[in-house]
């Protein structure tokens, strides 16, 4: 009878062992990773529109999801060892932001869903095999970041049409050195001789600034890059500094002194990104889910930056703009 006793028991036991975890799977809160190409400062408002996002879908950071926050303040090198931390925590799905960003995402696991916020060239870059049918792991939004390049030129010839020679600014690197080569078919189109010019860290933004100046440069063209944003202040005033007119590739830049700024409203693409990690974490696969493209996109002009460098910008240009900074 005592041994009956202690087998029922025991029964009992792991019987209500086995409900506790289904309960605690069930009621399990998931866990998101999010790593930054830039600086904590640098990446607020696209945050902030994260946060938004998944409060308008019913999630309560601390509450019904945890998030796990890594930034590479603008450096390449801590972006391999940030995702493979953030794969070690188990998390549930990793955003991520720019594309080496992306790769770091991509290198560190084949399973875990990553949903990318703005790739720049997802396709031509390797991370997904098309547009509409992803496969793999990853998925989210890109920024047309090679057809943007060529619309910048054309807004810019169109402000300043005796211009001939255009800088091409950005940090030294390979995909740099294609985006160059992308944009310089536009260019040639245009009328426009388009020159590259490189830096290798922010101890080179100036000489580089220096060097395109010297070479004959009467306007630049600066290509998103996590190098940029997490530097926007340095360029903006760099511009400034030596007279040249220039057109970036977000609202920020404007807003914060720039000249001109063409793109698309990236804060917009984080919001969206969490509809696709939360259809991710209600069952669907990445592979299921197309690449989507930018909706939203902004032209801002900054008159205060022109009547710092002597500039007038036309009246068809200005009519043009969605929002112009007195």
């Amino acid at each position: 009878m005592a041994i009956k006793t202690v087998v029922v028991l025991l029964v009992g036991l792991v019987l209500a062992s086995v409900h506790h975890a289904e309960a605690q799977q069930v009621g399990k809160i998931p866990r998101i990773g999010v790593l930054c190409s830039a600086s904590a400062p640098a990446s607020v408002s696209r945050i902030h529109a994260f946060q938004r996002g998944l409060r308008v879908l019913g999630y309560i950071e601390g509450k019904n999801i945890l998030i796990e926050y890594r930034y590479a303040d603008g450096k390449l090198d801590p972006l391999p060892e940030l995702a493979a931390e953030l794969v070690r925590l188990k998390v549930d799905v990793l955003v991520t932001d720019t594309s080496y960003a992306v790769d770091a995402a991509k290198n560190a696991t084949k399973t875990i869903p990553v949903v990318f916020t703005s790739a720049i060239d997802p396709v031509g870059d390797g991370q997904v095999s098309s547009l509409a049918k992803p496969g793999g792991n990853l998925t989210g939004l890109s920024i047309l970041a090679p057809e943007l390049n060529g619309k910048r030129l054309e807004l810019l010839k169109e402000t300043l049409p005796k211009v001939t020679r255009v800088a091409f600014l950005t940090r030294e690197s390979s995909r740099s050195h294609q985006r160059f080569k992308e944009a310089e078919v536009v260019a040639k189109g245009l009328g426009l001789r388009l020159q590259f010019f490189g830096a290798k860290g922010v101890d080179d933004i100036d000489s580089a600034f220096d060097a395109a100046k010297k070479a004959g440069a009467q306007a630049l063209t600066l290509p998103p890059t996590t190098f940029l944003v997490t530097n926007r202040v340095q360029f903006i005033n760099a511009a400034a500094k030596n007279r040249l007119p220039a057109i970036y590739p977000g609202t920020p830049y404007a807003e914060e002194g720039g000249l001109m700024s063409y793109g698309p409203d990236i804060p917009d693409n984080w919001r969206r990104a969490t509809i696709f990690m939360d259809k991710i974490l209600k069952g669907k696969k990445p592979a299921e889910l197309p690449v989507e493209q930018p909706t939203k996109f902004e032209f801002i002009i900054n008159l205060n930056a022109a009547k710092q460098i002597g500039l007038t910008i036309p009246p068809n240009v200005l009519a043009r703009a969605d929002k112009v900074i007195k």
